[in-house]
């Protein structure tokens, strides 16, 4: 039962977090447009049917049925069609009547004398400014809560302290789980080293951390170094020779490299046989902002390449492939991810918070990056709109034409409707494979 309880914990914080930078990533919208004037008629979280609301001053603040988003209702979104062009009747297209409904609802919030008070008539900067808002305000949610995870909890790194001395040499890809009696011993085996030494030094250069360790063993195949390492108080020095070993060379992006015949490109590498304890370090402020440069460029890329990456998903959930633990998921893997890792009796409760605000930071480092999408409805539709309303009058005013006025983005409201139905669909095939196939943090 308390299994059970735990896990449904850890859903109930996910939940609530994500609603909670749902939040905040509307009044990052509603802010600057009360700031400049405009209208805002509704504040809401949620879709669907509305539970609960409260009006104040212009404004209905309220909560939605469906926790899926959230929004905010200004007055005048879209321009009016400019003055003598006629809109088609509804006979004439499915897609030019929603274009119709998209002008007539945007005009039904603008009540007369607050014509001045529309979005579309905005300075384009204001306008650029309201929908980045919402981004913005995820994107320091985020540097927040990464603040707190390597500045608060910290990172699990290696320390120079032996974990783990293998007692042979087993080929790559080895089931054995015995060293066979013909084996090879391992190299730190064989010269002595032992779980619990402490990693002093290496040929005089003082150890600082396993990379670094690592890296010194790495680089001297068929060397002896001279390692000094603390055991029960004192220091004794071990004569460590590293085997030769061949390593396939991955690249920056963490990808194999292979040659132009296409067999793996590989390296000369020291090997020794250990494995090292890992330490909780805390991490400097400095630390934040590249950790959070790092996760948007994870972000991007997955978006980048998304339609291969719902192919595979849905290779997953149909055909039951093994899911790619970096892909994306839904809010449903989400919440599953928290409940299985709180729920572990096993992980000290202090990790188990930490990695509940891992995922809090980059679910908002998700949100800013998706929401910068140059597509509408997202903001960065908006935004895009907004600029190229910009360089058409800018190239106007160069060569003397009359203004252009403002773009007319009712026009793209059937690639809106085309953008939220794929956007749907991809949103309940990933919430399907993680149901059916969930991707599991527990091996």
């Amino acid at each position: 039962m308390e299994t059970v309880l735990l896990y449904l914990l850890g859903i109930v914080v996910i939940v609530i977090g994500l609603a909670v930078s749902i939040a905040l990533h509307e009044i990052g919208h509603l802010v600057p447009a009360k700031k400049f004037g405009v209208k805002v008629g509704q504040y809401m979280i949620g879709f669907g049917p509305t539970v609960f609301s409260r009006r104040r001053g212009e404004t209905e603040y309220g909560v939605k049925a469906l926790p899926l988003g959230g929004y905010i209702s200004m007055s005048g979104m879209y321009p009016p069609a400019r003055e003598g062009q006629r809109g088609r009747t509804a006979s004439t297209g499915f897609f030019q009547t929603l274009v119709q409904d998209a002008r007539t609802a945007s005009a039904d919030t603008i009540d007369q004398g607050d014509e001045h008070r529309t979005f579309y008539r905005l300075p384009v900067y204001k306008r650029i400014i309201i929908m980045l808002g919402g981004p913005t305000m995820n994107l320091l949610i985020a540097i927040v809560l990464f603040t707190i995870l390597l500045c608060g909890f910290g990172t699990a790194q290696s320390s120079t302290t032996v974990g783990l001395v293998n007692q042979c040499v087993l080929p790559a890809g080895s089931t054995e789980t015995e060293c066979p009696a013909d084996a090879t011993a391992a190299p730190a085996f064989a010269a002595g080293m032992e779980n619990g030494d402490r990693i002093v030094s290496i040929d005089g250069v003082a150890m600082t951390d396993g990379d670094q360790v690592t890296s010194a063993f790495r680089a001297a195949p068929d060397q002896t170094l001279s390692v000094v390492v603390e055991r029960d108080g004192s220091e004794q020095t071990l004569e460590v020779t590293p085997a030769l070993s061949a390593r396939q060379v991955i690249d920056s992006a963490g990808v194999p490299v292979v040659g132009d015949d296409g067999a793996p490109v590989t390296q000369e590498v020291g090997f020794v046989g250990i494995g090292f304890a890992t330490v909780t370090v805390q991490q400097p402020v400095t630390a934040v902002l590249p950790t959070v440069g790092t996760n948007i460029g994870h972000v991007a890329n997955v978006i980048v390449h998304l339609p291969q990456r719902m192919v595979a998903v849905a290779q997953a959930a149909f055909g039951g492939g093994e899911r790619d633990a970096n892909g994306p998921v839904s809010v449903v893997g989400v919440g599953r991810m928290a409940g299985e890792v709180v729920s572990l009796d096993t992980v000290p409760f202090i990790d188990r918070a930490a990695f509940l605000v891992s995922l809090l930071a980059s679910l908002n480092v998700a949100l800013f990056v998706f929401n910068l999408v140059p597509l509408m409805p997202l903001d960065g539709g908006h935004v895009a709109g907004a600029l190229i309303e910009a360089i058409r009058r800018g190239f106007a005013k160069l060569f003397r034409r009359p203004d252009p006025g403002p773009v007319d983005t009712a026009k793209v409201i059937p690639l809106t409707f085309a953008v939220v139905i794929v956007l749907g669909g991809m949103g309940l095939l990933l919430a399907y494979a993680d149901i059916v196939n969930p991707i599991s943090l527990i091996r």
